[in-house]
């Protein structure tokens, strides 16, 4: 049996989806790498292709993510299949040519451009779902924004829309519009995020789950020897990045996987699937679009469907031995 959700439609679907930000390819900002290095175009529409016939059919990317070739690879595969349902973001200019970000944007003129370049790269009419992008907006600021998605949304070019942060109060601050139906937040094993998933419950928005798999560690295949070369955003000195740190594993994080390893693969789950159920366990609601580059990966995650959330009492011992840092002050994460 396929572990279900809910989308922002209320559609039942498989309650996985598929993350597009690594096969996007390498990209800069200010000089900084902030793609997850090369990446290869046959494998990667290979991958997006094993995520639909795997049943996944939520797809989450956006314009910034490699200046806009994520978004071209998926219209390349998904562009006649409507039951495949686009997650894209805006609210940073891209220059594809240079395969660089320009910086947030705000001006509804600039962001309706953006969105017909999308739309073209999609090889859509319509955007099922869009989320603002930049958690760094505060609401006075992202307020044009989500005034000009509520227009696009009334003209029929965005099905839905919502905001990606970690921000309880920006979470819900345009949940009274009518076409906010979304959040897209980071948790994971290390990162409950406790206090957001409350308010996105209280106000039945839908919870996309970005950073299920921290980055990779808790894929399985990061140890404390793993080195990320410098054209990974992991290897980046951003102040929101807390699994890595100079492009080393943060190795309090490694310890604490550490001790709940055995739990995570109970049942004959991977490191990956284990991951997966444990936040389908504290959360069934919620839609995780971890990333995946390959077939391989794909196959994977995707098997976590089957095996569905961890058992309660599992999860309760995987909470019991956690010891996590306190929530503290939302973030970006």
């Amino acid at each position: 049996m396929t572990f279900t959700a809910h989308d922002w439609t209320g559609a039942e679907i498989p309650a996985l989806g598929m993350g597009c930000w690594a096969i996007g390819g390498p990209f800069t900002a200010d000089g900084r790498a902030v793609g997850w290095g090369p990446s290869d175009d046959p494998t990667s529409r290979d991958a997006i292709s094993a995520a639909y016939d795997a049943g996944l059919r939520v797809f989450d990317t956006a314009q910034a993510y490699g200046a806009g070739h994520s978004e071209t690879l998926l219209g390349e595969v998904l562009g006649d299949r409507p039951e495949a349902r686009i997650v894209t973001k805006v609210g940073i200019g891209i220059d594809p040519d240079q395969r660089r970000l320009t910086g947030f944007v705000t001006d509804p003129a600039a962001l309706r451009a953006g969105l017909e370049a999308s739309l073209k790269r999609l090889r859509r009419e319509r955007i099922d779902l869009v989320l603002v992008h930049p958690n760094e907006f505060e609401i006075d600021e992202a307020r044009p924004v989500f005034d000009w998605l509520a227009d696009e949304h009334d003209a029929g070019r965005v099905s839905a829309y919502g905001w990606s942060t970690d921000f309880a109060d920006k979470a819900t601050a345009f949940a009274d519009q009518g076409g906010f139906r979304a959040v897209e937040l980071a948790v994971n094993l290390l990162f409950r995020a406790d206090r957001l998933l409350s308010r996105l419950n209280e106000a039945q928005l839908v919870p996309l789950i970005r950073s299920p798999l921290a980055m990779g560690l808790l894929a399985g295949r990061i140890g404390g020897d793993t080195r990320i070369g410098p054209d990974d955003v992991r290897a980046s000195d951003s102040n929101w990045m807390s699994y890595f740190k100079d492009g080393r594993p943060n190795r309090d994080h490694l310890e604490r996987i550490d001790r709940v390893r055995a739990l995570l693969t109970t049942g004959g789950r991977t490191m990956a699937q284990g991951a997966i159920g444990w936040l389908w366990a504290l959360e069934p609601r919620a839609i995780p679009v971890p990333g995946m580059r390959t077939p391989a990966q794909v196959a994977d995650l995707a098997g976590a469907l089957e095996m569905g959330p961890l058992p309660r009492d599992v999860f309760d011992e995987i909470e019991a031995l956690m010891a996590r840092d306190p929530e503290g002050p939302d973030r970006p994460r």
